[in-house]
């Protein structure tokens, strides 16, 4: 590789439609859930209850919960913050790098920010790939990193591929949020917090035990990451929730772990938060403050589900109000994490003159 070639870093997310109509809605969830990672069952069956169902009835719903968040300017909650932290973290890493922004699902796609990258005046021979998912699961960074995989070893040439691992303990993460966090629970006066994560089947989290003994067979499973659990989404999300309680001086007592956006009938992750919000709301908790730690940029799941539906709910069941703390997005700090993290993947070349990014210990995440 040329000693003046510039490192790629790839930032990789879930996807979110192009528009906010039962069309568009339609291609996109078709993409979305023909993934085997995301419905792992039988092909057939997959495609039944992809056709035969959730494309004839859910595109007009989501569509609907799509136009609730969607910003007449700037669109997709989720790409637009995705967009604005790619050019920030541009900024923090200079000439020596080039960033690309990439989505497992619709637009742009992981094929077409590779190309970006391995195109132009300055090709980028080695990439280095941080999917934006704090933690591990097959139906996210699995797939996003699968699908880079099949792309990048289509070509001819295939890039040098560094893939950045989870960072749900990384401190620049957790101080990130905690940033973003304080100033609002400061002014809100929550009397109780609630750290509520994306939801996955239990089977998924059983799937990465490899000892077929730990996850989720008894109440302490995520208590402390070990062997067995070292890949347990559920294990981390604890580990976030508890870095981030101590990071903002909460009384534990006064929290809440929570999964949120379950569908179908088998079990997911326990406990769910619709059910916590009721039971907080029932127990006397006026004012909830919910943060959404399995996101690092606003989307439906965050602004529609808590910050709308969530929100309705706990006002209905007696509480009083409830406030989404907003995400990562931009914000200054977690574009500093972010450029720290990929500093961490530089091949020694010494870093560019006058750079003044914060030294972040590496996560002790598995890579």
């Amino acid at each position: 590789m040329p000693s003046d070639a510039p490192t790629g870093l790839l930032l990789l997310n879930l996807g979110t439609p192009d528009a906010p109509t039962a069309s568009a809605v339609r291609r996109y969830l078709a993409q979305f859930l023909s993934d085997p990672r995301v419905l792992d069952m039988n092909p057939v069956g997959r495609w039944l209850l992809l056709h035969g169902i959730i494309l004839r009835t859910r595109p007009a719903k989501s569509a609907h919960a799509y136009q609730q968040i969607w910003d007449a300017q700037r669109g997709s909650p989720l790409l637009s913050h995705s967009q604005e932290l790619a050019a920030e973290v541009a900024t923090r890493l200079g000439d020596r790098w080039r960033v690309a922004l990439g989505m497992r699902y619709g637009n742009p796609s992981i094929a077409a920010a590779l190309a970006e990258l391995r195109g132009g005046p300055r090709p980028c021979d080695r990439i280095v790939a941080l999917p934006l998912f704090p933690q591990y699961a097959s139906s996210s960074t699995g797939s996003a990193v699968e699908e880079l995989w099949r792309v990048a070893s289509a070509g001819a040439v295939v890039p040098s591929l560094e893939i950045g691992g989870a960072f749900y303990d990384d401190p620049g993460f957790i101080a990130a949020f905690a940033a973003v966090g304080r100033p609002i629970l400061d002014d809100f006066g929550a009397d109780h917090v609630m750290f509520s994560f994306h939801g996955l089947p239990e089977r998924h989290v059983q799937a990465t035990d490899p000892t077929g003994a730990h996850c989720l067979r008894s109440d302490a499973c995520c208590a402390a990451i070990v062997d067995a659990n070292r890949h347990c989404y559920r294990a981390q999300c604890h580990v976030t929730a508890r870095a981030l309680i101590a990071a903002l001086a909460l009384d534990p007592a006064r929290t809440s772990v929570a999964f949120q956006s379950r569908l179908g009938r088998v079990p997911w992750i326990k406990p769910y938060t619709d059910k916590v919000l009721d039971e907080l709301a029932a127990a006397g908790v006026k004012r909830l403050a919910v943060f959404c730690p399995a996101f690092v940029a606003d989307c439906l799941e965050t602004l529609e589900e808590i910050g709308l539906r969530a929100r309705a709910q706990f006002v209905a069941a007696g509480g009083e109000d409830l406030i989404l703390v907003p995400s990562l997005n931009a914000s200054p700090a977690w574009a500093d994490a972010v450029a720290a993290m990929a500093r961490r993947h530089d091949d020694g070349r010494a870093l560019p003159a006058g750079s003044d990014a914060p030294a972040v210990p590496a996560s002790r995440a598995v890579e």
